[in-house]
């Protein structure tokens, strides 16, 4: 019997050893995982997809549908399948320890190993690595070529190579330097290799491949006998340094390739620099730009280069052409767009620019910006756009069949500008908020005139006047489809006719947001879809799919039949090949699918012409089919799919009703002590009907009492099935982390009332709350509470409200809305006002019209009946709330002698960017949230501060046995 109870003994201790999942800690988010970019084969039958980490080296992996193998590349990226499906290409980055080196400035760039070239033969599997390559191209709809620039491994480089990926795409460097292009053939492995080359650009269809080259910079020589300068050399070089002297650009020249005939053709060649290599469609015609004018000019001059192979045309459009207005230019600042037909050129001109005087002593002069209340835009958003609009260029038009004209179809007086057609159409769309900018400033949007521009004439035809609305084109242009917000209506406009049809006149179901609770027009579910020929518009409702005939031939019809309604699924159409802008109506087509009670997401399937309801393939309780790609030439997709316990992984299907997964993120996570998240439903304190989500510990014991953490922003719900990997947050709540260590957390939906925007979220958040009160497992004298930005403000409130909080953590919160009314969101320059009379803090009203109304909203008001421990976080580069808001809420705590604490993380933003400022706020928060909710012990900062003169030495991370 002893015996027996000592094995019995022996297994409970090894069960609770072993079996016990440990909590997530700060040390394992850099390694969680998550799936990056992802492509498929256009024959259907390779997939890549990258395995990316938080902060680490990503592994690329190349997947065989045929024969289920992968093949993995480590610190791979930029992968890419050649248009024929017989090669993938990719680059292999250095260590991201070494790139990191470089950026702590801990290992010279120098050092730093240079990018590899990869290339993968799918046919036969054989793998070539080219090593110190920047950058490489291949053509996006035909043949199999790639083409790179090797680095000058002779040469000290300057280059950033610890750019984050992406940023070499800005081509046009004008500091280029030059480099050897390989352009080879990966089908026969043949190579062409070019000097001194500085961009480069294929044709679409890979038949053209067009280079500038530059005359490299003679290097100086060293006086043999003395290893230094000559006295002639340090005069000529003392001449170079004479500003008034022009610089002349090196020699460059434009050649073009003929990648089938092998035939190189030089285009241009000058002192000077040209850029914006733009081919048609079909890669026989090509145009750029280019300048002559010296390196050194405050004003550059710009041409137009026309190229036509077929005609042999060429054309030079200067800036003394007859069709350029007077004192306007080319500009170098629009990229030259062939229509897809070849048909039509869009380049851009512009005023031409007004030089700096270089003479004018600075110290003798003001330096003022001026705000006149007749300005369009305020100073603070004319700043924050100088830049662009510095380089701001308008469209002009040339018709290749002569292309030695061409017409100004834009004007200062319009925004933008819209191609129609792929730029087929004799027309454009201009849009132009002229004389309604003004009241941006208090409604948050403009009123806008849409015109018809004819690209021969420059003649306009009004569309439609002040809307306040959307305008969308029909694919093939011959209907113009209005939304107008205001009426909650849409109409159709006949292009050829002129004449303007109602869509949904006198249909009862709404096509705007049913549940928009601010206090302006609701904006519209959208436009899905359009069929063929331009025949009819498929647009969405909050759950189903309408179809309406543009010329009014016909009633509008539910193409879903009314299914979506009835079982609260909202559907939407796929848009899977960018090169198909429209739907056959007889053609079966995929629906994603959103259940709105569930939250379940899946696909079905049916006809735009069918009356039957839409076929159910695929519904589960997982979030990722809206994500969905499909091969261009094959019925193969790939889709990646999470929920709250599934990490994200990438599955491949051709009926969805069996999907391979090909991924296994995150493993390790079974290691862990993960959680679970469920619904919530109840009705609040005023009879409203609300849901929320809460997350339980994977080991949750309902015999247990557990602290709570109510985190909130707006609606949150529809997240029940979404992965949150455990990350340092730019000052939200890192629901995985605290799940993990035992807590509870739940995340309310809130709906609002206009002027009542705190009370709104007392009654949702406070009896959400009081429902899960009610079970025994939440222990209600521990319940914290934290939201950043408006879940910042909602924080501020509910705490200057109610005591039923032990702790919270407000992140860049507003607590004073009639000092926060006329202050500046810095990130695009625009006033708050219409934040308040429009959007989110939805008051409806101006400050001098409802006073009352911004103080009763404002916690600061009531902060004397504070009794939670509070954590402010305001940044003093916060780009959208003044940060001075939370200086306001904190001296006021801290004169009331409350708990309080204001984090300010210099140089950041709204939601913190920096990663070092992620990962220390997260252990702030835990360590707080532990302190109050657990009865952990308090860490330095908070029990006695860290003093200026121990910044940056300091972070009183260490737990005390003192008290704040």
């Amino acid at each position: 019997m002893k015996l027996r109870s000592t094995v019995f003994i022996l297994f409970i201790m090894c069960y609770f050893v072993y079996g016990q999942k440990k909590p997530l800690d700060h040390s394992v988010y850099d390694n969680w995982q998550n799936i990056g970019a992802r492509k498929i084969s256009n024959d259907g039958k390779w997939i890549s997809y990258s395995v990316d980490v938080q902060e680490g080296n990503s592994i690329l992996f190349l997947y065989s549908a045929k024969n289920k193998i992968s093949k993995q590349f480590a610190r791979a990226t930029k992968a890419d399948f050649t248009n024929d499906s017989k090669f993938a290409v990719f680059q292999i980055r250095p260590l991201y320890k070494d790139i990191k080196a470089v950026k702590d400035k801990k290992l010279k760039q120098d050092k730093l190993t240079k990018d590899s070239l990869v290339v993968v033969n799918l046919l036969t599997g054989t793998t070539e690595k080219i090593p110190n390559v920047k950058g490489f191209k291949i053509p996006e709809k035909g043949g199999s070529y790639v083409a790179y620039l090797l680095e000058n491994m002779k040469e000290k480089s300057d280059d950033a190579s610890d750019k984050e990926d992406g940023d070499d795409k800005k081509d046009e460097d004008k500091n280029a330097k030059p480099l050897q292009l390989v352009v080879r053939n990966l089908l026969d492995g043949k190579s062409r290799t070019y000097d001194n080359v500085i961009r480069y650009e294929f044709s679409k269809n890979g038949k053209q491949l067009v280079f500038v080259t530059k005359k490299p910079e003679e290097k100086k020589t060293k006086d043999k006998k003395e290893g230094k300068d000559s006295g002639d050399e340090k005069i000529a070089e003392k001449k170079d340094t004479d500003k008034s002297k022009p610089k002349k650009y090196a020699l460059e020249t434009v050649q073009i390739v003929d990648l089938q005939k092998g035939t190189v053709n030089k285009i241009a060649e000058m002192e000077g620099d040209f850029s914006q290599l733009s081919f048609d469609e079909e890669g026989s015609q090509l145009a750029f730009v280019g300048t002559s004018s010296a390196q050194n000019d405050l004003v550059k001059l710009y041409q137009l280069y026309y190229c036509n192979f077929k005609t042999n045309k060429k054309e030079i459009v200067t800036n003394e052409n007859a069709q350029m207005r007077k004192n306007w230019v080319v500009s170098e600042n629009r990229f030259p767009i062939f229509s897809k037909n070849g048909k039509q050129l869009y380049f851009g001109v512009a005023s031409k620019p007004v030089a700096k005087d270089t003479a004018m002593i600075a110290n003798d002069h003001a330096v003022v910006d001026i705000w006149n209340y007749k300005d369009d835009y305020l100073q603070t958003v004319q700043l924050k756009e100088l830049k662009n609009d510095l380089k701001k260029s308008y469209a002009a038009v040339l018709q290749t069949e002569k292309p030695d004209f061409f017409r100004n179809i834009d004007g200062e007086d319009l925004d933008t500008l819209r191609l129609v057609n792929d730029g087929n159409a004799d027309f454009v769309i201009g849009v132009t908020s002229l004389n309604n900018r003004i009241s941006s400033q208090w409604e948050g949007s403009t009123k806008k005139t849409y015109f018809l521009i004819d690209n021969k004439t420059g003649s306009r035809t009004e569309i439609i006047k002040n809307l306040n609305g959307s305008v969308e084109v029909s694919p093939l242009g011959k209907f113009v489809v209005i939304f107008d917000r205001e009426k909650g209506m849409y109409f159709s406009y006949n292009v050829k006719t002129k004449q303007t049809l109602p869509l949904n006149n006198g249909l009862q179901v709404s096509f705007v947001d049913e549940e928009f609770d601010m206090p302006d027009f609701p904006g519209a579910y959208g436009i899905a879809s359009w069929t063929d020929n331009d025949e009819s518009v498929i647009i969405k409702d909050r759950f189903d799919l309408w179809e309406f005939f543009l010329n009014g031939s016909k009633k509008p019809r539910n193409i879903t039949n009314g299914f979506g309604r009835k079982n609260k699924i909202t559907f939407d159409t796929y848009d899977l090949d960018k090169d198909i802008k429209s739907i056959n109506r007889k053609v079966l087509i995929y629906l994603s699918a959103f259940d709105n009670t569930s939250k379940a997401n899946g696909i079905f399937k049916t006809k735009i012409q069918s009356n039957s309801d839409p076929v159910k393939i695929q519904m589960e309780n997982v979030w990722g089919y809206r994500g969905l790609q499909k091969a261009k030439n094959a019925e193969e997709y790939i889709l990646v799919k999470e929920s709250y316990t599934d990490s994200p992984n990438i599955f491949a299907t051709s009926d969805f009703s069996e999907q391979q997964k090909l991924s296994n993120t995150n493993p390790h996570q079974s290691d862990y002590n993960w959680g679970t998240s469920e619904l919530v439903n109840w009705t609040t304190f005023k009879g409203n009907a609300s849901t929320g989500v809460l997350y339980k510990p994977e080991d949750f014991d309902p015999n247990k009492k557990y602290p709570m953490i109510v985190y909130f922003y707006e609606k949150l719900s529809d997240n029940l099935n979404r992965y949150v990997a455990p990350a340092p947050t730019p000052s939200r709540l890192n629901i995985s982390y605290f799940v993990s260590n035992g807590y509870l957390v739940f995340t309310p939906d809130i709906s609002y009332v206009d002027g009542l925007p705190g009370e709104s979220a007392m009654e949702y958040i406070n009896s959400g709350v009081e429902k899960l009160k009610q079970n025994s497992w939440v222990d209600g004298t521990k319940i914290g509470i934290q939201g950043q930005s408006w879940g910042g403000y909602q924080v501020a409130y509910l705490i200057a409200h109610t005591d039923m909080y032990a702790a919270a953590w407000s992140g860049a919160p507003v607590v004073n809305m009639t000092s926060a009314y006329g202050g500046i969101r810095w990130s695009s320059g625009m006033n708050r006002q219409f934040q308040y009379e429009k959007s989110q803090s939805r008051l409806g009203k101006s400050l001098w019209e409802a006073p009352e109304l911004y103080i009763k909203n404002s916690p600061l008001f009531t902060i004397n009946q504070v009794k939670t421990p509070v954590v402010i976080m305001s940044n003093d580069k916060d780009g959208a709330v003044p940060w001075y808001q939370g200086i306001e809420m904190f001296t006021a705590l801290r004169r009331l002698g409350k708990p309080v604490w204001l984090l300010n993380y210099n140089g950041d933003d709204h939601n913190l960017i920096k990663r070092q400022n992620r990962k220390d706020i997260q252990i702030r928060e835990q360590q707080f949230f532990d302190y109050y909710l657990k009865g952990a012990k308090a860490p330095v900062w908070m029990t006695k501060g860290i003093p200026a003169v121990q910044k940056g030495k300091d972070w009183g991370f260490e737990l005390t046995e003192d008290k704040p």
